[in-house]
């Protein structure tokens, strides 16, 4: 498979939400593929089809220690979050160079269509449930930073393409 490029930042479609995945197809199988190619060369513990400007519900997460552990994910919604939250400084390759700790729900429970095309409903703890709403973020056109206030998005944001520029 392949390694793919990022979107930018400023990239318009990576603030819209993606369309809904109708079924799973060796398509849709490739483009995970490519995903997970590009989530290991990051390397990272996911990604949203949207951040390599793929405008499909597909995600895919290994929050795994040993890795090769990806979970292939189709039109992701949360069914279920925990009241306890955590805290994890998250960051993403389309803002390169800056984090910041965002706290999100401590477990979710996911419904997804999984690579057998089939309707999976799954927990996710720690980690693995931080990275999946990420990802869900991502799905429905929102970054990280979007959840930090307007001053400390601008800031950030300002940071990334300054360190950008440089190279």
């Amino acid at each position: 498979m392949s390694v793919r490029a990022f979107l930018p930042y400023s990239d318009r479609r990576l603030h819209q939400p993606a369309e809904p995945v109708e079924a799973v197809t060796e398509t849709v199988r490739m483009i995970w593929d490519d995903m997970i190619d590009t989530m290991e060369a990051m390397p990272g513990v996911g990604l949203a089809a949207p951040q390599i400007g793929i405008m499909l519900r597909l995600a895919v997460v290994d929050a795994s220690d040993k890795r090769g552990q990806a979970v292939r994910m189709a039109n992701p919604e949360i069914l279920h979050e925990s009241v306890k939250l955590r805290d994890h400084d998250e960051a993403s390759p389309n803002l390169p160079g800056v984090s910041a700790r965002i706290s999100r729900p401590r477990a979710v429970t996911v419904r997804f269509l999984n690579d057998r095309g089939e309707v999976e409903d799954r927990d996710f703890v720690g980690l693995w449930a931080t990275s999946v709403q990420h990802q869900i973020d991502h799905l429905n056109g929102r970054l990280y930073v979007d959840h930090l206030s307007p001053l400390r998005r601008k800031m950030l944001v300002a940071k990334s393409a300054k360190l950008s520029r440089r190279g």
